[in-house]
């Protein structure tokens, strides 16, 4: 009788990883001395033929109850017992303080008279003008519609354009300011949602083939609490598939800078729109670099909060211990606005905190130590070294730091099983087949080597995530932000495991050569291109406001974020 794949993946239950493939039921007949001791390679093991045999008995008893467990339906939204907490024993953590408004005090000057400097004008100075009255919510609405219709399309931004439901709370928003009502500084703000976050009768496809035609049940805490901030939804964004990558089953997700290439991702679609200004900002995620990378590609500010901060109750799990929602802006300013919003506690996340979010824009940054690791800066990127440099013009202290020598690659293990645990019922059913890159790195491939992985090395890497965790702190207690390249020094990696929140800023433009591809994927001729380039700033637990308060000054000294992408202007 023919063995399904279900049934095949199903027997993969040695350790939590696999010595080898065999069906469910009889797997203390199948899985032979010999099959073990071909298999001690992949785990570093060698035991004795005495102990082998050991191992082989009460496989039965195991095997069924793994059959019994795969029978359970477990969805996405179930969380693991487990949960992460960046917050380590014996540490106390700095209390912000909630103000009354996070906007900036600065004058917004007034409302251009060309639709598109409104459209890409940043979100704190619309704010400012709809409260005046100095312009409606739904003419703002309506010149982003426009420009989604126009130019949505070649960016491959958008999976649906919520254009009646916008209209609608964008009328609604101007009525309640006309009363007097202020919800908050998002009130009549259009912005786009990034498709893995729920909103209820309209579709959530997570970016893949096989949740296409997913419509949401039910409203994600994120789209509740913009929604009572008064925002105004205009549309669900692109995800690359299943939160990787810029890739999604309708299309790959353009760079505005330069559309013969791809947005980056996996918040694709969220930093193509706010760098096109089709949008007022968007809301993305990240598990590990997510809201980084597309903003570095896109030449939009992205803030990455701190783990735990802000509620994914709603939103598509990828990787409970290490999912976070952030915004992605065109400002510095911007991304404390939506965060007030954002920011506060969620008993239907597991692994929320109470944590209290603002920012005194009144603090001189010059007050801040900023540390930094001077080898990341030796052959960086002419922006990278122009914000290190603006930070000695502000007078900040510098403080060179460095790194403990650990194996901080260990910990992708996370990612990978975590996401295939969450995307088991894919592997097992060869629904991952349906989606659209099957690479050696792809999601596919990867679920199925994270059957490999042992469950005792997987709590052992869980164990050194603390480590990694306890080692950050020691850097923290020397500064209060440090600035680097994006990628360097595996700050990416290693403040997405710790928990610690990111800004990612425009510092500059850089020249890169690409080879455009034509439709049918030939490669056309050469060309440089000027591109937008991103500079990271890393802060403590909670430590958003220092972030916010230096790099909204780097940025000013830079003066480089208004700059737009030319085809779009």
């Amino acid at each position: 009788m023919a063995t399904t794949r279900r049934e095949i993946l199903g027997g993969l239950a040695v350790g939590g990883g696999t010595l080898a493939f065999l069906p469910q039921a009889n797997a203390q007949e199948q899985l032979t001395g010999d099959v073990i001791q071909c298999s001690e390679g992949l785990f570093g093991i060698d035991y004795t033929e005495s102990e082998v045999e050991q191992m082989i008995i009460g496989l039965d008893d195991w095997a069924e109850n793994a059959a019994r467990l795969r029978a359970i339906d477990q969805p996405n939204s179930l969380q693991p017992a487990t949960t992460f907490d960046p917050r380590l024993p014996g540490v106390s953590y700095e209390m912000q303080h909630n103000g009354p408004d996070v906007a900036p005090e600065t004058d917004p000057g007034p409302v251009p008279s060309r639709e598109a400097d409104i459209a890409f004008s940043p979100a704190w100075k619309q704010s400012k003008w709809l409260r005046a009255g100095h312009i409606s919510s739904e003419r703002l609405t309506r010149i982003y519609l426009d420009r989604i219709e126009r130019f949505g399309g070649e960016l491959e931004c958008f999976v649906t354009v919520t254009a009646e439901l916008a209209i609608e709370q964008a009328r609604a928003a101007d009525a309640a300011l006309a009363r007097g009502e202020y919800a908050s500084p998002l009130q009549g703000l259009p912005y786009a949602l990034k498709d893995i976050v729920d909103v209820a009768g309209i579709r959530s496809t997570w970016g893949a083939t096989p949740y296409q035609d997913r419509i949401a049940e039910s409203d994600a805490a994120v789209y509740q609490r913009l929604r009572e901030s008064g925002a105004v939804l205009i549309g669900k964004s692109t995800s690359g598939a299943i939160a990787y990558n810029d890739l999604w089953f309708g299309g790959l997700t353009r760079n505005p800078w330069n559309t013969d290439e791809g947005s980056s991702g996996s918040s694709a679609g969220s930093a193509s729109a706010v760098g096109a200004g089709l949008a007022s900002f968007a809301i993305g995620t990240e598990t590990l670099g997510s809201i980084v990378s597309p903003s570095h590609r896109c030449g939009t500010t992205g803030l990455r909060p701190t783990f735990g901060r802000v509620s994914r109750a709603g939103a598509m799990a990828l990787c409970w211990s290490l999912d976070k929602i952030g915004p992605l802006t065109r400002s510095v300013a911007d991304t404390a606005l939506i965060l007030e919003t954002l920011n506060g506690y969620d008993v239907a996340d597991a692994s929320s905190l109470e944590m209290p979010f603002g920012v005194d824009w009144q603090t001189d940054p010059a007050t801040l130590k900023v540390g930094y690791f001077p080898g990341d800066f030796e052959n960086a990127a002419a922006p990278d070294r122009a914000a290190l440099q603006a930070v000695r013009d502000i007078g900040c202290e510098l403080v060179e730091l460095s790194l403990p020598d650990l194996p901080y690659g260990a910990l992708g293990t996370v990612v990978e099983v975590e996401a295939a645990a969450a995307f088991e019922e894919l592997t097992l059913s060869g629904g991952d087949d349906a989606l659209r890159w099957q690479g050696p790195n792809a999601w596919p491939n990867t679920w199925r080597r994270a059957r490999l992985r042992s469950a005792v090395d997987y709590i052992n890497v869980d164990r050194f995530r603390r480590t990694v965790c306890e080692a950050m702190a020691v850097v923290f207690h020397q500064c209060d932000v440090i600035i680097g390249p994006n990628f360097a020094s595996n700050m990416l990696l290693i403040t997405n495991f710790t928990g610690h929140p990111s800004l990612i800023f425009r510092s500059g433009f850089v020249e890169r050569t690409l080879n455009p591809l034509t439709a049918s994927g030939a490669a056309r001729q050469e060309q440089t291109h000027l591109l937008p380039h991103g500079t990271s700033l890393w802060g403590p637990l909670f430590g958003e406001d220092k972030l916010l308060l230096l790099g909204r000054e780097i940025e000013s000294r830079l003066d480089v974020a208004s700059e737009r992408p030319g085809q779009f202007s």
